[in-house]
């Protein structure tokens, strides 16, 4: 079976609208997670979760469908319900119609719990008539029962032992019907459905249907008042237990004194008062000297199983105008003789301790969420509630506990937002300048980019018109870019392939040179050492070759001039006659002063060598 409320993590905005007004703190808080969790071995099922939250994010356990095949299985199906229906149906004008719209779903008796509350408050008119010291609490509501068993499980014994008049009820269908009948009970409570749960015997309910849900299976099957005919509730029909909805309405209905000089029972009601009233109970029943009625909710005419929206005045008033109409017709001696029939039933009520109070953590665990909430120096008893626990003690023992986390403090949050602006804001002003200092710095770089691409057109344009043969590759003597004198040198083969492949990028040196050239790459890429002016033979050309490093071990250059173009070969003799003159001057230097005025002929003779040779022509 599914918990009996829960919460949609889709639909949750975590506003601890729940958690503020949970009465005993079952929701609990995760600074993981983005949404709340119901803890379904503490909550109570008193709803206030459900009516509370802006975002109907919270949800309970529907019986519909477990309903619906209750009906279509053959068998009898009563519907029982609880005099809260005139509260609710104001928008159904006559009862009797009421009636026949729930056997129309299927229902083949309809039965009035009221009967059941008469017999329920005869009960507990004996057992206030018969004191013997002991002072209770009465169980006609259903929250209160699981408060007192899992809150304040030392009072168990103070809960009146007396069935609800749902269970009530049930026995008494059961008795007039057969023990074969299934059990239907239809009222404003959303915690009779666990309630239910621990039934057996004649007294047992096979299903719980709100008032909520009762609507939308008229909605569902399209069953509305004009449709159907008149039909009277099934028998045995109730006396004043049709005022149960009110708070006191149950001790009215057998006329239990009230009387503030001499009654000895306190009736209230909300959920402030019964949490109030229990513990005042608790630690000073002697003093009080009075049986407690209570009720979780403003009388059951308020309860959560109810549509949202209705006044409690107003609802208040239609029960007791009903309860008036009913009494007009009332036939008390058949009443009487049905409460006879009926007063044998074990009405007694057995309730067991579920302790699920929280151990307390340490003080100094409590101490440290205080700190760091910045509330360590607070009285233990002040809090502005915002959390949704009454004091930051209680708040930071939550915390302890790991049901809550900081953040939902909001004297902590507002703190650490306020910091978060402060650094967001000086993160922006830090962020600005740096925005500022990179738009200057992609100014500059698109600057140098341009001068780059300048740079580098110039840098094509020069290596296409130099006349000797250039070319650059990479580590696997992968070509990466070459000019036109370089494809010219090679031949037809290379022409071919720069129709394709513009400048032979990506070409294999080794394919397109002969192994004495592309070697003198290898050895310059493994040696980071320079070769400058090798003379190598290539087909019928005599190539000087000069390879350099351009990146160490990644990228070379080479410059191959073919020494019988006539204009390499002229200034290639003019160069090799300089570097001779500039050799025999170092010489001539050495023996000057033996040769005299010798040196100065040779100077003279090998100067007219050279402007011959720049004034001819190429000769073989």
């Amino acid at each position: 079976m599914t918990q009996l409320f829960s919460i949609s993590q889709e639909k949750c905005i975590n506003c601890f609208a729940c958690v503020r007004v949970c009465p005993v703190k079952a929701i609990e808080v995760k600074a993981e997670r983005s949404f709340a969790a119901i803890l379904p071995n503490r909550c109570i099922g008193c709803g206030s979760c459900l009516t509370i939250c802006p975002v109907n994010a919270v949800s309970y356990r529907s019986s519909k469908e477990e309903v619906k095949d209750l009906l279509k299985h053959d068998g009898k199906v009563a519907a029982i319900c609880a005099p809260s229906i005139s509260g609710e149906f104001a928008d159904i004008n006559d009862y009797r119609k009421f009636v026949q719209m729930i056997k129309a779903l299927g229902f083949e008796y309809v039965c009035e719990v009221t009967f059941g509350v008469d017999l329920t408050a005869r009960e507990y008119k004996k057992l206030f008539d018969d004191f013997k010291g002991k002072y209770f609490l009465t169980t006609v509501c259903p929250v209160v029962v699981s408060y007192v068993e899992k809150f304040h499980p030392e009072l168990v014994d103070n809960l009146a032992p007396i069935v609800s008049p749902m269970t009530t009820t049930a026995k008494v269908v059961r008795k007039e019907y057969g023990d074969d009948t299934k059990v239907v009970y239809i009222g404003p409570c959303i915690q009779n459905k666990d309630e239910a749960l621990g039934i057996e015997g004649d007294g047992k309910v096979d299903a719980v249907l709100t008032f909520i849900e009762l609507r939308e299976l008229f909605e569902e099957f399209d069953i509305t008042e004009s449709r159907v005919e008149y039909s009277e509730f099934d028998e045995p029909i109730g006396y004043k237990g049709s005022l149960l909805p009110i708070a006191n309405g149950i001790l009215q209905a057998v006329d239990i004194n009230e009387d503030l000089l001499t009654g000895k029972i306190i009736t209230t009601e909300g959920p402030d008062n019964l949490l109030d009233a229990v513990m005042q109970f608790e630690s000073n029943a002697e003093e009080i000297s009075r049986h407690f009625n209570l009720y979780y909710c403003e009388g059951c005419i308020m309860g959560p199983g109810t549509s949202r929206g209705g006044k409690k005045f107003i609802r208040r008033t239609r029960v007791v105008n009903y309860a008036n109409k009913r009494l007009k017709k009332f036939d008390r001696e058949k009443w009487e003789k049905q409460i006879e029939k009926h007063s044998s039933h074990n009405f007694t009520a057995v309730f067991t301790p579920n302790d699920q109070r929280l151990p307390v953590p340490n003080d100094e665990m409590v101490h440290e969420v205080l700190k760091v909430i910045g509330k360590e120096f607070v009285e233990k008893d002040s809090g502005c509630e915002a959390c949704g626990y009454p004091s930051c003690h209680d708040f930071a023992i939550a915390v302890s506990a790991g049901l809550a986390h900081t953040d939902m403090c909001l004297n902590f949050t507002l703190k650490n937002r306020q910091e978060y602006i402060k650094t967001l804001r000086a993160t922006n002003e830090k962020l600005a300048k740096t925005q500022e200092a990179l738009r200057e710095s992609e100014k500059i770089a698109r600057a140098e980019q341009e001068t780059a691409r300048d740079a580098s057109e110039t840098t094509t344009a020069m290596l296409k018109k130099l006349p000797s043969a250039v070319v650059i590759a990479d580590k696997k003597l992968k070509v990466l870019q070459s000019n036109q004198s370089f494809i010219d040198l090679l031949g037809d083969d290379a022409l071919e392939i720069n129709e394709i492949i513009p400048g032979l990028v990506g070409a294999d040196l080794k394919s397109l040179l002969p192994y004495n050239i592309y070697n003198l790459f290898s050895y310059v890429l493994q040696n980071a050492e320079d070769i400058k002016n090798r003379d190598i033979h290539y087909k019928e050309l005599l190539l000087n070759v000069s390879v350099f490093t351009i990146k160490k071990n990644q990228v070379v250059g080479a410059v191959i001039r073919d020494m019988y173009a006539p204009e390499v070969h002229k200034e290639e003799v003019v160069k090799r006659i300089t570097d001779a003159i500039d050799k025999n001057l170092a010489m001539v230097q050495k023996i000057g002063f033996l040769l005299g005025e010798g040196a100065s002929e040779t100077e003279q003779m090998l100067n007219s060598i050279i402007r011959s040779y720049k004034e001819g022509k190429k000769t073989e």
